[in-house]
């Protein structure tokens, strides 16, 4: 079923992000008198397609393959390589015919669109679900230092209390793309000193390529928060449930060493793999108003896990928003979208950031929906992807709505159009450096998501 919800979702979302794209070249066209032969959600090669249907000049259709789709400009080189029509005089409703400025406006109108998507539902996502966070105040434990937070002398149960002098009010503040992003981040945290019996407070500057560690090994090899927890779900068939744990359980201690907090229970499993542990719980049930303390025989896998879910008790604000200030905050989380991909994409290009944590094919943006479907966290993802998909055309390359304009910007300085011959060629280039991207972001997202490297 997970799987069936991640394709659902990677579906609707591209379709929704497509359609709009393309839909915005479709109306720009229509203004302006040029003739759209073709507007397809997905392509069709060779024709292959799911259904068509022809109204007016135009033939609407899905096609079979879901990597995108495409309208059909009369009278322009595009990716379908089409080029009978040079051979004969431009006609009044073809895209070749209309002034440079008008071709410019044909050539942003998915940009457009999709800037305005993204706006238009960060906006709506706001005004409905709010802005929901976790308050400092609830992580009062502290953190749990990892490997990559070890490294630069961060302890288990320190408290980040500002980054960059920022001081830090939610759970946000800290795990937002400065720590990958940006240089020089300056984390300060008070530590309990068990010599003073007192907290202190310290300056920890983070290492330059220390972003690219993060994303190299995972924010789990960096930090997590300390959290006491509660049984959410248990696993179909694992020890977890053979040994009768349930939902809404309280895990106290395992071989009788006391656990308090989630982090605690890995050291004691991965001692303990293939093994049968001992599990003391408290239990809330309708006969029992305090609950009681029973034990548990459970058998831990291979990797010495036993088979829940926890869910943290952390408790989490709520900031709703009136319609105005949701138009205010979608326009901003819009903007930083944009903003956060530009530093992404420049610190890929310097080395500071793997090319391989970069770009993602259809796989990894499936996985990134998830398995659950939650139109909260579907929403948001959406929005943030229609930001990326603006962003994306706008590059000037070739075959992409970013290259026709600077050739439309470069005939306009230049007062003439540039050759059919030169367009061709680069179009053929641009195809060839996307299809590579594409071939780079699928062998990536195939190695760490289907083959678990």
């Amino acid at each position: 079923m997970q799987y069936i919800a991640m394709v659902g979702q990677l579906l609707l979302g591209l379709s929704i992000l497509v359609v709009v794209h393309e839909w915005g070249h479709f109306i720009a066209c229509r203004i302006f008198g040029i003739r759209v032969e073709k507007f397809y959600l997905f392509f069709d090669p060779y024709g292959a397609k799911l259904f068509s249907f022809k109204k007016g000049d135009t033939e609407y259709g899905v096609g079979v393959l879901p990597l995108g789709g495409y309208v059909k400009i009369a009278g322009m080189i595009d990716e379908s390589m089409d080029k009978e029509f040079l051979d004969k005089p431009a006609e009044p409703w073809e895209f070749r015919s209309k002034p440079a400025w008008q071709r410019l406006i044909v050539m942003l109108g998915g940009i457009t669109m999709n800037t305005i998507l993204g706006i238009v539902i960060f906006s709506m996502h706001t005004l409905f679900y709010g802005d929901v966070t976790v308050p400092v105040s609830e992580l009062k434990y502290g953190i749990v230092a990892h490997d990559l937070a070890k490294e630069v002398g961060m302890k288990t149960g320190d408290k980040i209390v500002a980054v960059n002098n920022k001081p830090v009010k939610r759970l946000s503040d800290i795990l937002d793309s400065k720590l990958i992003l940006e240089d020089n981040v300056k984390l300060t945290i008070n530590r309990y000193d068990t010599a003073s019996h007192s907290e202190i407070t310290k300056v920890i500057s983070l290492p330059e390529d220390f972003g690219k560690k993060v994303l190299d090994q995972g924010l789990s090899e960096f930090i997590d928060f300390r959290f006491t927890f509660l049984v959410d779900s248990v696993m179909a068939k694992s020890g977890a449930e053979k040994g009768g744990l349930l939902k809404n359980d309280s895990i106290t201690a395992i071989n009788n060493q006391p656990v308090h907090f989630f982090d605690e229970i890995r050291p004691i499993l991965k001692l303990n793999k293939d093994k049968n542990v001992l599990v003391t719980i408290h239990r809330k049930d309708k006969l029992h108003k305090a609950g009681f303390d029973t034990l548990l025989t459970v058998h831990t896998d291979t990797a010495g896990a036993m088979g829940f879910y926890p869910i943290s008790q952390f408790k989490k604000d709520t900031f709703h928003y009136t319609f105005a200030e949701s138009l205010s905050q979608g326009t901003d989380k819009a903007y930083h979208a944009v903003t956060e991909t530009v530093k992404g994409l420049a610190r890929t290009i310097t080395g500071h950031i793997p090319a391989k944590k970069s770009f993602h094919s259809f796989i990894g943006i499936a996985n990134v929906y998830g398995g659950i479907w939650d139109w909260d966290k579907f929403w948001a993802l959406t929005a943030y992807l229609s930001m990326i998909l603006a962003f994306m055309n706008l590059l000037p390359i070739p075959a992409l709505d970013g290259g026709h304009v600077i050739f439309t910007l470069v005939e306009m300085i230049k007062g003439k159009p540039l050759s059919y011959r030169f367009l061709d060629i680069a179009q053929r280039v641009g195809i060839f450096l996307i299809l590579a991207l594409m071939a780079f972001a699928l062998f990536n997202d195939f190695t760490e998501f289907v083959f678990k490297r």
